[in-house]
């Protein structure tokens, strides 16, 4: 910070200079071209969209570095920072993302760094929000001299590469743990060690959630109101429904469907298949098929891991995707083939599963408490050394 700030007064006394965005990057917009779904050929080039790669077609239309900014649909994150995207390489872009190139006396990649500390909401207008160009253009941005541009690219650079690093890593780990989860769960391992193979529908109880509706009917703040638990309740990443946003009133928990604590429930559209056990007594939509009633043949554990198996998850996928509209169907749960080793057994394997599953995906351990560390003190860096007074 005082290498930055001793350059900052030596090469601007006066204060670092503002100009508007138009003036300081080419925009070239005009070069995008949208294409639908039906008509691209699948390739090597990624196809850009407003959040990122949507597709790999076989052709593209900007070969060398550039940042895109979301220009529609989710142009924001969270903090009112605009939602952008650092390219290089031969790329298509289609008509949901600006495409910004280097134009001195602004570094491109100093800009990736300063916008996203940039609260664009000023900027953003209708639903769906859009920022078009017009606004885009005049959004302030500080120009420092492009020696102090540089020092401060190098410092967050040497940040986001060490997370690229540890995410990579992290990455290799989890494939590595897919590997080991679906060979310990193997029919072939699990009828070696006294095990069999049952239908899921053979040793639990399957059921659908239902929805009184109008649903805002039966949204209640009323203590006596049950947890209402829907598809935004729940991350990919979590193992367990711990609360909710909402509660229905008794009157609605009536038309609806009851999960309790230790109950596992499956999304059957969307992302579905994906299991979660809830630690809470609450209410399931139709959106949501619940298992219960398996304690006998199988641990919670071992059936959560059971049920994220490459195999499972696969066979989900295929059988939803055979109707017109992806549905993941009671029947469909209840034909999928599980593997029941003795309790003993299921307990061995789950402690192994366990241990390495925590390394992959705890945030107070391991790697993801590293990268989580490592994104912070970057965020700390970047806003101290781009706070410029505007």
């Amino acid at each position: 910070m005082n290498k930055i700030e001793k350059m900052i007064k030596e090469l601007c006394p006066n204060g670092v200079e503002w100009k508007k965005l138009g003036e300081v990057v080419e925009i070239l917009d005009n070069q995008r071209v949208p294409i639908s779904k039906e008509k691209r050929k699948t390739g090597i080039y990624p196809y850009y969209g407003a959040n990122g790669i949507v597709d790999f077609i076989d052709n593209y239309i900007f070969d060398g570095v550039y940042l895109l900014v979301g220009e529609d649909g989710t142009v924001m994150n969270t903090d009112k920072s605009p939602v952008l995207t650092w390219t290089s390489g031969k790329i298509w872009v289609n008509n949901h993302a600006h495409v910004l190139k280097e134009k001195s006396p602004l570094m491109l990649r100093f800009l990736y760094f300063v916008m996203q500390t940039l609260d664009i909401s000023p900027y953003v207008r209708g639903l769906p929000p859009k920022l078009n160009q017009k606004n885009l253009v005049n959004i302030q941005i500080p120009v420092p001299p492009l020696a102090v541009q540089a020092e401060i690219v190098k410092i967050l650079d040497n940040f986001t590469e060490l997370t690229a690093e540890l995410t990579a890593e992290l990455t290799a780990r989890k494939k590595q743990y897919e590997y080991y989860r679906d060979k310990l769960l193997s029919f072939d391992n699990i009828l070696k060690r006294g095990g069999v193979i049952k239908k899921l529908g053979e040793v639990s109880k399957i059921i659908r959630g239902a929805s009184p509706r109008p649903i805002n009917k039966y949204i209640t703040d009323k203590a006596d109101g049950m947890p209402w638990i829907k598809i935004g309740d729940v991350k990919t990443e979590n193992k367990y429904i711990t609360e909710t946003k909402e509660k229905i009133t008794l009157n609605g928990v009536q038309k609806s469907k009851i999960v309790n604590v230790g109950d596992f429930i499956l999304s059957n559209s969307m992302s579905f298949g994906r299991p979660y056990i809830s630690k809470i007594k609450g209410c399931i939509h139709d959106g949501w098929l619940s298992i219960s009633k398996f304690e006998k043949y199988l641990l919670s554990d071992f059936l959560y891991y059971s049920l994220t198996t490459s195999w499972i998850q696969q066979s989900f996928k295929q059988n939803a995707s055979s109707g017109t509209v992806q549905n993941l169907n009671i029947n469909i749960v209840k034909d999928v083939n599980i593997p029941i080793p003795p309790l003993e057994v299921q307990q061995e394997i789950v402690d192994i599963l366990d241990k390495f599953e925590s390394m992959c995906n705890s945030l107070v351990e391991g790697l993801p408490a590293e990268i989580e560390a490592r994104k912070k003190q970057y965020e700390y860096y970047r806003d101290k050394l781009l706070s410029f007074t505007n």
